[in-house]
């Protein structure tokens, strides 16, 4: 009778077992569907025998007391994780370069309607026109309005790209909080996680999902390295530094540009803000590359991408090709600003330089020639030091408007610096005194003192009176030589497009060639992005094999665990059936 008893528990036994395991089942189907989800998987184990006859010569005498579900398996592989989240990271990265490089060519190819190159090339044919007949006020007032076009046209693509650097600064403002908000949701599931397993009984699967989940995402937004303790908390670093440990997490700040209102990410923790001392998120002390696995992030990207400042001519003419490559070369946004205001700056000097010429002061003044310097004077009672090498207009040899004032009128100004200051020389040999116009010189660090899309217009002098613009002579004969020089100076092979450019470009070949290396570069950004997302496809699929849910193979199981349920209950059944019999019958 005490045999027949425990077998009716093992076969409850069964009953409970198999109920568990469709419900683990009806679990996995339930969450088909979701994101991150890990399926659980059931493994059977025998439950505790009972021995009899422990006094036997031979052996003892078993009874088994059934099966007991061993453990519900949480399945993943480590390798796969680690392997799709550095992919992630690099694929994120090369997307968002090529986004913004995708971004620029969009803004050159076309503005408002009519192509950059069209303005360009508009303004050009003007001067080929003005060559026909310079003293004709017609040619005159088209090259001014080609001018105000080309101005209007370069100005419109750099306020473009300086826009969309605002809104790449704006994506790195929103990604550096998502990255806080993912350390502090880390930081929480690990503290349930650990309190949930600290018996060692359960396993905090739907939590540790969830966990899995953000830090695939955390990947795809910086570069991480993480493990986990043995008591189940994971400690996270990016970039080398400790993000979440046991503690919490360690949130990372914004440090904001007064004057251009870009955000940098920088560790607080690590900083003396008091000082001036900032430990960044990212160090570019080393050349971005796959060989030294730091290409990973889109925050990186977005970062490199937008730079550090807005660029100009400066950051590209008279730099050195090293200086290049670890500061403007390495921004998509910078580089594009730089290359193009180079272009306008060289079209804007060439021609104001041919309407204005300069002369060094040694020219003029014969005291120079051997070194020295002189002191002159403006109307405002100011004094200027004057040495051998120090630019004046070249009074003699200039050419003049219809008005045929001194100096002439150049076609492009700078806002609040004037070409020329105007000075007197007292010759200390005669006594004469001399007027002489001094060129104010471009300043590196100041934009109002520089030929740049910053602060270039077109003289409003000569908007008013096309006839003001230098085309006759000083004796007043029509300058033919100086229509042809303006024409020829298009031709001339002097801009590259970038230091590591041996190159040299006319203003005609330099844009063609400037969107050819952008072009380059979006096709280099664009098949990496391209070959990385399918080989994160590939390493996702992978994963899904091992943690994915199938629904056919979880009907099949389903199936079978309903039917080892149903035996559980036959077997029941007739052991009842069995006990009732020897009651009933046998007394």
């Amino acid at each position: 009778m005490a045999n027949g008893f425990g077998s009716l528990f093992i076969g409850v036994a069964g009953l409970q077992s198999s109920q568990n395991a469709l419900n683990v089942t009806s679990n996995n189907l339930a969450n088909l569907d979701t994101v991150g989800y890990v399926r659980q998987q059931v493994l059977y184990a025998d439950r505790d025998y009972i021995t009899f006859n422990t006094t036997a010569a031979i052996s003892n005498q078993q009874s088994g007391l059934g099966v007991k579900i061993g453990d519900v398996v949480h399945t993943r592989d480590v390798f796969l994780d680690r392997l799709y989240r550095t992919e992630t990271g690099r694929q994120a990265f090369y997307e968002a370069t090529y986004q913004a490089t995708y971004e620029v060519e969009t803004y050159f190819q076309e503005m408002e309607g009519q192509a950059f190159q069209d303005a360009l090339g508009d303004f050009w044919e003007s001067f080929q026109e003005l060559s026909k007949a310079p003293d004709d006020s017609i040619y005159q007032n088209l090259v001014i309005q080609k001018a105000q076009l080309f101005t209007s046209r370069a100005g419109a693509v750099y306020s473009g790209l300086q826009s969309y650097q605002s809104n790449i600064n704006t994506q790195i403002i929103d990604d550096i909080n998502q990255v806080n908000e993912l350390g502090k949701t880390i930081s929480k599931l690990n503290e349930q996680i650990q309190k949930i397993e600290a018996g060692d009984i359960e396993t905090a699967m739907t939590l540790r999902d969830e966990r899995d989940l953000a830090l695939d995402k955390l990947s795809a937004l910086v570069d991480i390295t993480y493990s986990e303790t043995t008591d189940g908390i994971v400690k996270v670093s990016i970039e080398g530094n400790e993000f979440i440990d046991e503690g919490g997490y360690h949130e990372v700040a914004m440090q904001r540009d007064k004057a251009s209102g870009f955000v940098t990410p920088y560790w607080p923790h690590l900083s003396d803000t008091a000082k001036g001392e900032y430990t960044y998120l990212f160090k570019f002390d080393r050349d971005i590359s796959t060989e030294n696995q730091n290409d990973m992030g889109e925050l990186k990207a977005l970062i490199l991408a937008r730079g550090d400042s807005v660029a100009n001519y400066t950051d590209i003419v008279g730099v050195d090709a090293g200086t290049y490559n670890d500061t403007t070369g390495m921004s998509v946004m910078l580089r594009a600003e730089a290359q193009i205001d180079q272009l306008f700056h060289g079209i804007v000097t060439a021609i104001n330089d041919i309407l204005c010429p300069n002369v060094e002061a040694a020219e003029y003044i014969t005291g120079l020639v051997g070194g020295g310097s002189v002191t002159m004077t403006d109307a405002a009672g100011n004094t200027y030091t004057v040495t051998a090498d120090t630019k004046i207009l070249d009074m003699d040899n200039c050419s003049v408007g219809a008005d045929g004032k001194l100096p002439p009128q150049e076609l492009f100004t700078r806002v609040g610096t004037e070409r020329y200051t105007e000075v007197t020389y007292t010759d200390p040999a005669t006594g004469e005194a001399k007027t002489y116009y001094l060129y104010n010189e471009e300043d590196p660090n100041d934009t109002t003192m520089q030929y740049t899309l910053q602060s270039v217009s077109v003289n409003e002098a000569l908007i008013l009176d096309e006839t003001a613009l230098p085309h006759l002579k000083q004796n007043g004969d029509v300058d033919q030589a100086l229509a042809e020089a303006l024409v020829a100076a298009w031709e001339k092979e002097g801009l590259t497009v970038s230091p590591n450019d041996t190159k040299a470009y006319s203003f005609n070949d330099y844009y063609a060639a400037m969107v050819g290396e952008l072009a380059t570069y979006g096709n280099v950004y664009s098949s990496m992005a391209t070959n990385l997302s399918n080989e994160v496809l590939t390493i996702d699929n992978q994963r899904l094999q091992v943690i994915g849910v199938s629904s056919d193979e979880e009907l099949t199981k389903m199936i079978k665990y309903q039917n080892a349920y149903n035996a559980s209950s036959r077997f029941i059944n007739v052991i009842n059936e069995m006990i009732e019999h020897l009651i009933t019958q046998l007394g």
